[in-house]
């Protein structure tokens, strides 16, 4: 339950505390007063966006704070998931800063909102005037089916089972769309593979051709001008290996009178060695070029084939046509191997369709078993509630699978006798939706182990002895849940257990939304005041005291 809320700079709020009581909360006020303005606020801390707009001084940050007892109501799985450090209390935080950057906090670990609406889903559901406008939907109408059944588990299964099948659906959707395209696309792909294998492509030939066909195309010259460097370097008549030999043999002379020429005859010595031996290669080089036209011609046909080729293909060398020939033996590959893949694909999307339905058929199971209990007991408590002739139906089809099941669930209403009941939203008035959806709520508290439950003007559109009924079933739930209700009506107001007063205060230069909780005298003056205005006169007073007397009587009870 809510033990402590905080709430700073919050549109018409300065700073607000709030310590509710752990049953009947009453909160009252004059229109405009705030109330709208708090639980906007508690909206905050279960997630609901924010932006700068809300700060009362737009210099400061604005924090919600809730305080919540959460022991025995069994929500340590969700903190487990999504780690979260969990003890009895559970302080839950909002902060929005002047830039309307906002922050969120769970036992001071920062979270997403997504985590945020996790987590405070399951300490507080609001109740507002926009719920009876989502009561005419089948969605919510649903929701109302799997929490009066409790099927948590089963739904949650169900949406595994609804993802895998999506997701296997959609591949093999997308490999049946792929194989259109691809079968038109074999032929031609299958054409420039084989074109590229027969070319039987190397990675380096293209180089090494052109620089073997250079030479070829050159072999005369090339020959005549190695001749020509072997001459120079070692004939009979005359060369520079000759002129060298005559430099060593004097220099092998002078050495033998002084060791300090032994280094230059060393190095004649070495550059005789190395002269001698360059010469030889280059007679061997004169010996391996050949004037071959045939050979020529069979690099020249190579390297057209290899030039065609990248021209056609628009790249630059050999390793852009290899890449090019193994992309398309892939593609060559997965068509001629597209019925297998596709039937495996098939198979899995099969297979979790089976499985989807079978997790779906037993979620709509449970769903059926409480339909007509669904029926019996609202129909009951709209009986209470001043309703006699009203009927409700709920009624379920079975559809293709969606996110939340197999099945579409109608709500069928009639609040008359004699007629045919039909959509919630083409026949309830302002007044016998609050009833209905008071009833809702009221067989929905049993089901779920929630802490606080706040009931925003549930009771537009009733007054009288049915006002009184509703406030009995507030008192009735807020024995096992803390109920929190924003009312106008003094039949409600005095069933709590405590009573706040929600008012404008003017007397800084800026008016401010401020709460206090009312004493017994105070609560009877403001009951007096719902009953017969701003100037009540003594009977509504005594009206007033007496509510007030027969609540208690009816608590010691």
């Amino acid at each position: 339950m809510l033990s402590h809320l905080l709430i700073k700079n919050y549109a018409l709020i300065d700073q607000l505390e709030l310590t509710p009581d752990r049953e009947l909360n009453i909160i009252t006020g004059e229109t405009g007063a705030g109330k709208s303005i708090m639980l906007g606020a508690i909206g905050l801390l279960l997630g609901n966006r924010a932006d700068t707009r809300v700060l009362f001084n737009p210099e400061q940050k604005c924090v919600i704070e809730g305080v919540f007892g959460v022991s025995g109501y069994l929500i340590e799985q969700i903190f487990d998931e999504e780690e979260l450090d969990f003890s009895d209390t559970c302080i839950v935080r909002r902060e929005i800063s002047v830039s309307g950057k906002s922050r969120a906090f769970v036992n001071d670990t920062p979270v997403n909102l997504e985590t945020l609406r996790r987590v405070t889903s399951q300490l507080m559901d609001i109740h507002s005037q926009h719920d009876s406008v989502l009561l005419g939907s089948n969605e919510y109408q649903l929701e109302i089916v799997d929490t009066y059944a409790q099927d948590d588990n089963l739904l949650r299964q169900y949406r595994v089972d609804y993802q895998a099948y999506r997701s296997k659906k959609t591949i093999y959707d997308q490999l049946q769309a792929e194989a259109s395209a691809m079968r038109k696309e074999f032929d031609y792909n299958n054409f420039l593979f084989e074109e590229l294998a027969k070319a039987q492509l190397l990675p380096d030939e293209q180089e090494s051709l052109e620089q073997e066909l250079n030479i070829l195309e050159n072999a005369e010259e090339i020959k005549e001008r190695l001749q020509l460097a072997y001459e120079y370097l070692d004939n009979t008549e005359q060369s520079v290996i000759d002129f060298l030999k005559g430099t060593v043999s004097n220099l092998a002379y002078i050495s033998k009178l002084s060791d300090q020429y032994e280094q230059l005859l060393q190095r004649a010595q070495s550059s005789l060695i190395e002269l001698r031996d360059l010469a030889d290669e280059i007679s061997s080089e004169q010996d391996n070029v050949d004037i071959d036209d045939s050979r020529a011609e069979t690099i020249r046909e190579r390297l057209n084939l290899i030039y065609q080729l990248q021209t056609k293909h628009q790249v630059k060398d050999v390793a852009a046509l290899i890449a090019l020939r193994d992309e398309l033996e892939r593609k060559v590959g997965k068509v001629l191997n597209l019925d297998d893949t596709l039937a495996e694909a098939k198979a899995q999307a099969d297979a979790a369709r089976e499985q989807l339905q079978l997790s779906g058929q037993t979620l709509s199971n449970a769903r059926q078993v409480v339909l007509q209990p669904i029926e019996n007991e609202i129909g009951g408590l709209l009986k209470e509630l001043g309703m006699p002739n009203a009927s409700l139906n709920v009624r379920s089809e079975v559809s293709k699978p969606t996110p939340t099941g197999i099945d579409t669930i109608s709500f069928l209403f009639s609040a008359n006798k004699g007629v045919k009941p039909q959509q919630l939203k083409n026949v309830a008035s302002g007044g016998e939706f609050s009833r209905l959806m008071m009833a809702i709520k009221y067989i929905l508290a049993s089901k779920r182990s929630l802490p606080t439950i706040v009931f925003d003007e549930i009771d537009t559109g009733v007054s009288g002895e049915i006002a009184i009924k509703m406030g009995n079933m507030m008192r009735d739930m807020a024995h096992s849940h803390q109920i929190i209700a924003i009312t106008h009506l003094h039949q409600i107001a005095g069933q709590g257990t405590a009573h706040y007063f929600v008012y404008k205060d003017h007397s800084a230069s800026k008016t401010v939304s401020r709460i206090k909780k009312l004493t017994f005298d105070e609560r009877v003056n403001e009951i007096a005041q719902m009953i017969g205005g701003n100037n009540p006169s003594a009977s509504a007073v005594k009206n007033a005291r007496e509510i007030l007397k027969q609540r208690a009587t009816a608590t010691v009870k």
